[in-house]
């Protein structure tokens, strides 16, 4: 147990990179997360949102915000714990099309107002998130960790919007 605590205690060590470098990586993989939140910027939701038969246990849509600036912030340091340790894997490009199926999932669902073509974007995103989580988790478990909750906030807004489309017939 002691040299597993070890090993582990040496993530946030690479004798290669300053503190400055590893530094501007994470930041610039934090950005990238929250790249996929940019659709939302052309697309107002709240209007349609609003206009939907929702159930009891649909959270306020002031929630959301919070929500995701928590989870793009994981997502990041997830995707650069694994680069920084390993430098790119084979996660990475699952870590990048879960990126862009999050990112197509707002302007499906708010833009074109699919809310059944929505829920298939939306599962394929979460077979996508448990596929990074464990090729994450191979690599530096703490990342893959760190995309738990990730899992969790999605597979809640995968019944949500599974509700709102049975809720909501086109």
């Amino acid at each position: 147990m002691r040299a597993v605590l070890d090993q582990r205690s040496t993530d946030f060590v690479h004798p290669q990179r300053s503190l400055l470098e590893d530094i501007a990586a994470c930041v610039g993989f934090i950005l990238l997360a929250f790249a996929a939140a940019l659709p939302a910027v052309w697309i107002e939701p709240q209007s349609f949102y609003a206009s939907l038969q929702k159930p009891t246990w649909a959270p306020p849509p002031w929630i959301f915000g919070p929500v995701w600036t928590v989870l793009y912030v994981t997502i990041g340091v997830a995707a650069w714990g694994v680069w920084h340790r390993h430098g790119w894997t084979g996660a990475h490009a699952l870590w990048f099309l879960q990126l862009l199926l999050n990112a197509a999932w707002t302007p499906v669902f708010f833009g074109l107002r699919e809310i059944g073509l929505a829920l298939a974007v939306i599962v394929l995103l979460w077979f996508a998130i448990l596929g990074t989580i464990a090729a994450l988790w191979r690599q530096t478990l703490w990342a893959g960790a760190l995309l738990l909750p990730y899992l969790a906030w999605v597979s809640f807004a995968t019944a949500l919007n599974f509700v709102l489309w049975r809720l909501n017939p086109a």
